[in-house]
């Protein structure tokens, strides 16, 4: 209602017409009136002038009051789009119209699309839904609408994208079936296994709750009750890696699509699941993933799975941490050495690193919400050795080291690196224990690779020495490759792609060939090894180097798979003046920056001290 609706010409804030403030405040303008043309920013000007007996309003303050009138009266050039809907329309009919609308605007999401026609056709729908997913809440699996659609047609057509295929009403049959025994029976049988069986109490200790789908159509293509022991523990064992190597954080549909493949066309497909997320990146967890992660790194759901499954106990109450009666036993997680202490030693946001090493996992420990409120600021040394008297296992159970010396804030980064050894260690057999698996061969999807874009373990280079823009050789884009694959080597490797731009355009690698005596991928090997072997030496560049040339789109691009160095690898890099200097780049997000001089000693001590 626009009715008595009041603008500040100053702030652009709206209220309706409030006589307290408004009445003697010149800036406040009845913005019909200004679409009017019956007040003009002069106008205000000049009661704001007269005001101040006269004196002239700064030329600031005169030029803000313009500008927000002038932008007011601009808001009538605009078009707002109309839609008339006729009364007798029908219900399609009504939703077409709301994809014209909607296509003019922000648009909805391909799962909400098609959930406004799946109600077109079957309107009970959304409440039937709505109701499930109120039901799955009640007992910690929080959903959306959206994971409903996805469900459906993943079980109906075995893919993630293709939304449109729900569009038709000769669906209505089809899935009222597949809702039936989605909502009776399938549902409920998945999350109760995952709950009981993978230590799952809530989903906001899930990395993505995409990863149940595949696991739903699973069931569902086999049936309530008809998977044995050993099929649920090859299940559980594809989630947890799910989520930790974070399958569906992008590209959902594109994996889905292929995953759910494999679903219905293999007889063992969570074995070849897990060898296609091994694919992408290994399995087993380096102790150096755990370093400067805090708690939203799926690394920390794995853990409280894993201290659940051992029965582990809240440190200062001794009760269970599996969900536990009344909200003031919920689960919290809580820094083991105090923060406010690390911060009067130096962890604070004054040093990066630091603040990063207070916030780390392998500081935390879970604790019931009523332990928590308790603990305080207590400092380490104290507080673990009275949870030692009290209750003798809780900290191995929780994985705590038990060197008392470890305790101390003097030994802080100590404590650190011996718990991240220590979770490595036992996450791994954790998992390695759950069941065997099929390690079979499975084709590396180059392509699904660069779908996902530019990652922390995936970086895109155009060429290896051909500058596009200068259209000849530039040895500077040469050092930009050494630089990269140093940062991979001193993190926890990764995969360099060459002849793919930052847009993800594979325009392949004819360019570089050009610039070489032997103008084939041989000769593009030979060459990137040489300047591999001359910057880092020939054990490394054997050793930590896989190069392979895949196919995309009938178009040869370069694969350099780095593995982890066993040592820190330094760059000879050429500053402006064409001085040379040593140089330590790690990888950090989608990029590979120079680690600070006052930062490195610290990262090598913790990253490359040996076991």
């Amino acid at each position: 209602n626009i009715r008595g609706l009041y603008v500040n010409v100053e702030s652009l804030d709206l209220e309706y017409y409030k006589k307290t403030i408004m009445e003697k405040a010149p800036f406040w303008v009845n913005i019909t009136d200004i679409f009017k043309g019956t007040v003009r920013y002069r106008d205000v000007v000049d009661q704001l002038e007269e005001q101040l007996d006269g004196e002239r309003l700064p030329r600031s303050r005169e030029n803000i009051i313009d500008d927000n009138f002038r932008a007011i009266e601009r808001i009538k050039d605009r078009d707002f789009q109309e839609q008339v809907i006729p009364i007798n329309a029908t219900i399609k009919e009504a939703i077409d119209i709301f994809y014209v609308v909607n296509s003019a605007g922000v648009n909805l999401t391909d799962a909400e699309l098609a959930l406004a026609q799946i109600t077109g056709y079957w309107p009970e729908a959304r409440e039937l839904f709505k109701k499930k997913l109120l039901e799955l809440a009640a007992n910690g699996f929080v959903l959306k609408l959206d994971f409903i659609v996805y469900v459906l047609l993943g079980v109906l057509y075995n893919i993630g994208s293709k939304m449109e295929r729900l569009h038709n009403i000769e669906n209505l049959e089809s899935i009222k079936i597949a809702w039936e025994k989605l909502n009776t029976d399938i549902l409920d049988y998945v999350f109760n296994i995952l709950k009981s069986q993978a230590y799952i109490d809530h989903t906001k200790e899930v990395n993505s709750v995409y990863a149940f789908i595949p696991i739903i159509v699973y069931a569902y293509q086999k049936g309530k009750n008809s998977l044995s022991q050993i099929e649920i523990k090859k299940v559980i064992k594809w989630f947890y890696y799910s989520q930790i190597r974070q399958r569906y954080i992008s590209q959902l549909p594109q994996k889905l699509d292929k995953d759910l493949k494999i679903i219905v066309n293999e007889d063992n497909p969570f074995d070849k699941l897990l060898n296609i997320i091994a694919l992408e990146r290994k399995l087993e967890i380096e102790k150096e993933e755990f370093i400067g992660v805090d708690v939203r790194h799926a690394l920390w759901s794995l853990m409280k799975f894993y201290f659940k499954s051992k029965d582990a106990k809240c440190l200062s109450t001794g009760i269970s941490i599996r969900k536990n009666m009344g909200k003031k036993y919920d689960l919290e997680w809580d820094h083991i050495f105090p923060y406010s202490v690390l911060k009067a030693h130096g962890y604070d946001w004054n040093n990066r690193r630091k603040f990063a090493l207070a916030q780390e996992i392998t500081n935390r420990a879970i604790l019931t919400q009523v332990a928590n409120r308790t603990k305080s600021a207590k400092l380490a040394e104290g507080y673990l050795e009275g949870v030692l008297v009290k209750f003798p296992n809780a900290l191995e159970l929780q994985s705590i080291p038990v060197d008392k010396e470890l305790w101390k804030i003097e030994n802080y980064d100590l404590f650190l690196e011996q718990r991240r050894k220590m979770l490595a260690n036992e996450l791994n057999a954790f998992l390695n224990g759950i069941t065997e698996t099929d390690t079979g061969e499975v084709d590396l999807d180059i392509l699904e690779m660069i779908n996902q874009g530019e990652t922390h373990h995936v970086e895109f280079k155009t060429t290896l020495r051909y500058d596009v823009r200068q259209q000849k050789v530039n040895k500077k884009l040469e050092e930009v490759i050494l630089k990269t694959i140093a940062a991979f080597s001193n993190g926890q490797g990764g995969n360099l792609i060459m002849g793919v731009k930052d847009d993800m355009e594979v325009i392949g690698l004819e360019n570089d060939y050009n610039t070489l005596k032997d103008s084939t991928h041989d000769g593009f090997e030979l060459h990137l090894r040489n300047l591999v072997n001359t910057a880092y030496g020939v054990e490394f560049a054997s050793n930590n180097l896989m190069v392979s040339f895949p196919v995309v789109d009938e178009t040869e691009i370069c694969l350099v798979e780095v593995k982890p160095s066993l040592k820190p690898v330094y760059t000879q890099a050429t500053d402006k003046n064409g001085q040379r200097h040593e140089k330590f780049y790690v990888r950090s997000g989608n990029s590979s920056p120079e680690m600070p001089l006052s930062e490195i000693a610290s990262y090598i001590q913790s990253r490359f001290n040996s076991d």
